[in-house]
C-alpha cells in the first residue's frame, strides 16, 4: 500500500478559514474520491503541534494499493480538473504545496 500526500505548509489568510474548509469539502473530496485506484481519501487540519513550524493549514491523504495506481489516478482526467479546481483554493492561502509518496509499512487497526 502506498500513501500519496499533499502537504499544504503554511496558513489559511485571516478571515478565511471557514470558506477554505467549505470549498475543500464541497468542491475538491468529491474530486479527490474519484481518483482511479483511490482506496482512502483522509482529509487533515492541524489543529494543534509541539512545534510552531511548520504549520500545515491542510494535509491530504489518499491510499492506493500500488504505484501503477498512483501514477494511474495522476494521469486521470478528474486529477487535472481537481488541479484546476485548487487554482481557486490557493487565492485562500498563503504557503506552499508539495506531494510525498508514502510505503505503509504498518496498517494496525486496534479494537474498540
Amino acid at each position: 500500500m502506498f500513501i500519496r500526500c499533499a502537504f499544504f505548509e503554511g496558513k489559511v489568510r485571516p478571515g478565511q478559514e471557514k470558506t477554505f474548509h467549505e470549498f475543500v469539502s464541497e468542491k475538491l473530496v468529491p474530486l479527490w474520491t474519484q481518483f482511479p485506484g483511490a482506496e482512502e481519501v483522509r482529509v487533515l487540519s492541524q489543529k494543534e503541534s509541539d512545534t510552531e513550524s511548520p504549520h500545515y493549514a491542510m494535509v491530504l491523504s489518499i491510499k492506493y494499493p500500488s504505484m501503477a495506481a498512483i501514477e494511474r489516478a495522476l494521469a486521470s482526467d478528474v486529477r487535472f480538473k481537481s488541479r484546476d479546481v485548487t487554482g481557486e483554493l490557493i487565492k485562500m492561502f498563503d504557503g506552499r504545496i508539495f506531494h510525498t509518496v508514502f510505503d505503509l509499512r504498518h496498517d494496525v487497526k486496534l479494537a474498540d
